[in-house]
């Protein structure tokens, strides 16, 4: 097999044969087909998001995380962390304006419609969602903020301001924020993702520094921030056919 030219076909296959009979070889060039081929009915979809690895996963570091709450309780602890600079640059990751400034910047530099949308949907859309999954799930897991001077899972009653997310920890608002805007960022700049998702976890780790959370309830927050984000891009980029 070899290529030739053609009028309008830069390059296509040819093949050298020989006449029935024992002839001279001629040559035949084939020209590719320029009618595009639409996928087959039935061609199978990529899954995006993946949700089985998303649950597997989440469900190992949530498990390995509370096994480890009691070790980081102890002995994480910096009660100072946001007099310092790198402490207050970790926690405005989970500042949700910081993400609405990037979404700014994101749009303006962007010319083409489609792109300037999707990225800029994804970093409003993604901590924004990120922030209330976090606000509705302390309503319902009611798990209350560590204590400093003893270890312990304390929740409050349903009966007991039912409507009020005060004093709650599980998940952490600041980290879950911080991991929706990184992984949304992930996605528009996928070769510089893990400097996204170590700002993020800067920020969940100034909460467990500061005693204000429990490593679980950061844990929880990333992977949470994870399964918002990526049902978010799934619903904006649907999932292309694999012929």
């Amino acid at each position: 097999m070899a290529w030739c030219s053609g009028p309008g076909h830069p390059a296509a296959a040819m093949e050298v044969s020989r006449v029935a009979g024992g002839g001279a070889p001629r040559l035949i060039c084939r020209m590719p087909d320029p009618t595009p081929h639409p996928a087959p009915v039935g061609a199978p979809l990529v899954s995006r998001p993946a949700w089985g690895r998303w649950l597997l996963v989440s469900g190992a570091a949530i498990v390995a995380a509370h096994l480890l709450d009691d070790v980081a309780w102890r002995t994480v602890r910096v009660p100072g962390v946001y007099e310092k600079d790198w402490g207050r640059l970790l926690r405005s990751m989970g500042f949700l304006p910081t993400w609405l400034l990037l979404a700014l910047a994101w749009w303006l530099q962007q010319e083409e419609r489609p792109t300037r949308k999707t990225g800029t949907t994804l970093l409003v859309l993604g901590p924004l969602l990120g922030g209330l999954a976090a606000e509705l799930l302390k309503l319902l897991v009611r798990r209350l903020r560590p204590d400093p001077e003893l270890f312990g899972y304390a929740f409050r009653s349903f009966t007991d301001g039912p409507w009020s997310n005060r004093g709650m920890g599980m998940p952490s608002s600041h980290t879950l924020v911080a991991f929706a805007g990184a992984f949304a960022l992930a996605r528009l700049f996928p070769r510089a993702r893990w400097v996204f998702y170590a700002l993020a976890a800067g920020c969940g780790l100034t909460r467990v520094m500061a005693t204000a959370h429990f490593l679980s309830d950061t844990v929880v927050a990333a992977c949470v921030a994870w399964g918002v984000v990526a049902a978010l891009d799934s619903r904006l980029r649907p999932p292309v056919a694999v012929t």
